[in-house]
């Protein structure tokens, strides 16, 4: 083999080794925007959870301690918790304070709820059904965008444990995402939206 042939095939490797080396470099890119677009989702979910939750404290439904309870809860998920898409360097502390107020939340609302049996006693009244209906939607729809952002992580945390990946820097500076972890449970054993 002449020196022109050696180095021919020199360039071929190195080409497809840079081809792989891009590749690799969007798919981490692709997945960092999939998170950054579900986690924002993530958050006007937890928000409408909120706001549901409020609305169902508004309509005098539930005894006048449950109701502040609830409405302390929803306030403190809507307004005071941290947000997910604020822009802070450390999203993980950031997603396990909001974690903790919307876990609050979902808390709140099973004790307000009650069993079964109570719960039943709300869907039976025409005042509460509505709101009722609103916040076992707002619920699920949490609990499905929880999933997708959860999901979308974990593709892009195992994409990263690829040792090419810190080795040549591949995912920039981007910080490694993290799991959003509540407990998003309000209606146990009962169908959801």
């Amino acid at each position: 083999m002449s020196g022109a042939e050696v180095a021919l095939i020199a360039i071929g490797v190195l080409a497809i080794v840079g081809v792989v080396l891009v590749n690799l470099a969007q798919r981490i890119d692709r997945l960092h925007r999939r998170v950054i677009s579900s986690r924002s989702v993530l958050e006007g979910q937890l928000v409408k959870r909120a706001e549901a939750a409020a609305e169902l404290a508004r309509t005098d439904a539930l005894d006048p301690a449950s109701t502040l309870i609830v409405g302390e809860a929803a306030w403190n998920a809507a307004v005071q918790a941290p947000r997910l898409v604020s822009g802070t360097s450390d999203l993980a502390q950031t997603g396990a304070e909001r974690g903790l107020v919307e876990s609050e939340l979902t808390m709140a609302l099973r004790a307000a709820l009650g069993d079964e049996e109570d719960l039943e006693a709300l869907r039976g009244r025409p005042e509460t059904a509505a709101a009722l209906e609103g916040l076992e939607q707002a619920c699920y729809r949490t609990q499905l965008a929880r999933r997708f952002h959860n999901d979308a992580v974990v593709a892009t945390q195992r994409l990263r444990q690829n040792p090419v990946v810190p080795l040549l820097r591949l995912a920039g500076r981007a910080a490694m995402p993290a799991t959003f972890e509540m407990d998003d449970e309000v209606f146990r054993g009962t169908p959801s939206g």
